[in-house]
C-alpha cells in the first residue's frame, strides 16, 4: 500500500520543487544602488569628459645626476619648498677627500710658481749679464710659465670637484610641493630615467585638470566656454574651471572610466583647465568628471556651409 502511493507522492514533490525553483529564478533582482550618486551636468548642452588632477607645472620627476648612497633627506611628503632648497644629498665622503687632495695640490702649485718667479726675478736683477747665460734666463722664464699653467690646472680641477660636491645635493628647480617621496636613507640612488621618480614635485597653486575629450566631440569645445568639474564619489564637491590651453596633438585614450560602452581605441583631445583648490579636499592624481558648455551637435552641424562641388565648376 505504501509503495503504491510513494512514487506519485515523490513525483508530485519533485514537480512542485521544480516549479518553485523556476519561479524563484525568474524573479527580477532590483539593481544595486550606486556607491555614490553620479554628477549631473549643470548645462543644457554640454561635452563631458574625465580628467586627472595634476600640478600646474605638471608633475616633475626629480632625479640625481650622480649616483650614490643617499646620506641626507631634507624634505617630507607634502613639504613646501622654494627654488634652490635642498631635497636630498648623496654621500660626499669620497668627493670631500678628493677635494682636500686638490686643495693641497693647488698650494703646492702656488709654491712652485712662487719659487720659479723668485728665481726669474733674481736672474733678471743681475747687472752683470755675464753672470748667467741667456739660455739659463730663458729656462727660468719657461719654468715660470710651466708653474703658472700647473697652478691653473690645479685650480680648474679643484673647481670641478667643488662643482661635483655641490651636485651631490639635489635641489628644488621650482617653488612647489613634494607630492611623492620615494627615496630613503641608505638606499642607492640611480641616475637616468627611472620607472619611479625619487621625488615627485609640482606647483599646486593653482591645480590643473588634464581633461580627455573624445575626438568626436573635440570640435564642439571652445576655449572660452564655461566648464565645471565634479569630484568622483561626491557630486557636492565641485569647482568652476578656467581654460588654460589645448594640447595640439590628439593621443590614444589611456585613462579608462570603466563604462561598458567605452572603447579602448578612442583618441582624445587633451584640454588643460586650472582651478584654485582652496579648502576643497582635492589632490593631485584624483579623477574628476568635467562638463563643458557646448552647442548642440546637430544645430552646429546645420550651420556648417556645404563644401563646394568642384565637379560642377569644372563642367561649367
Amino acid at each position: 500500500m505504501i509503495r503504491k502511493y510513494l512514487v506519485p507522492i515523490l513525483a508530485a514533490a519533485g514537480i512542485g520543487f521544480g516549479i518553485a525553483t523556476v519561479i524563484k529564478g525568474n524573479k527580477v533582482n532590483p539593481p544595486a544602488p550606486p556607491v555614490a550618486e553620479p554628477s549631473r551636468a549643470p548645462y543644457q548642452s554640454f561635452v563631458a569628459g574625465s580628467g586627472i588632477v595634476e600640478a600646474s607645472t605638471e608633475n616633475i620627476a626629480i632625479g640625481t645626476d650622480i649616483a650614490g648612497l643617499v646620506s641626507k633627506i631634507y624634505v617630507q611628503i607634502g613639504s613646501r619648498v622654494k627654488a634652490g632648497d635642498p631635497l636630498f644629498a648623496i654621500d660626499d665622503r669620497a668627493t670631500r677627500a678628493q677635494l682636500a687632495q686638490q686643495q693641497a695640490a693647488v698650494q703646492v702649485a702656488a709654491a712652485t710658481l712662487a719659487q720659479a718667479t723668485n728665481q726669474l726675478a733674481l736672474a733678471e736683477s743681475l747687472t752683470d749679464r755675464r753672470a748667467l747665460s741667456v739660455q739659463e734666463v730663458t729656462t727660468r722664464r719657461d719654468a715660470v710659465a710651466v708653474a703658472d699653467a700647473k697652478l691653473a690646472q690645479a685650480r680648474a680641477d679643484l673647481q670641478a670637484t667643488q662643482t661635483n660636491l655641490e651636485r651631490l645635493t639635489v635641489r628644488a628647480p621650482i617653488d612647489g610641493q613634494v607630492l611623492q617621496l620615494k627615496v630613503r636613507l641608505g638606499e642607492f640612488a640611480q641616475t637616468g630615467v627611472l620607472a619611479q621618480a625619487l621625488i615627485l614635485l609640482g606647483r599646486v597653486d593653482p591645480l590643473c585638470l588634464r581633461v580627455d575629450v573624445d575626438e568626436n566631440d573635440a570640435w564642439r569645445v571652445k576655449a572660452g566656454a564655461s566648464a565645471t568639474a565634479f569630484l568622483r564619489g561626491n557630486r557636492d564637491i565641485h569647482t568652476p574651471l578656467k581654460f588654460v590651453r589645448f594640447e595640439p596633438y590628439v593621443i590614444p585614450k589611456t585613462s579608462l572610466t570603466g563604462d561598458t560602452t567605452e572603447r579602448v581605441d578612442t583618441r582624445v583631445l587633451q584640454v588643460i583647465y586650472s582651478f584654485e583648490r582652496g579648502d576643497l579636499p582635492i589632490y593631485a592624481g584624483q579623477q574628476m568628471d568635467i562638463y563643458v558648455e557646448a552647442p548642440e551637435a546637430s544645430a552646429t552641424a546645420s550651420k556648417t556651409p556645404a563644401a563646394p562641388n568642384h565637379t560642377e565648376k569644372a563642367s561649367l
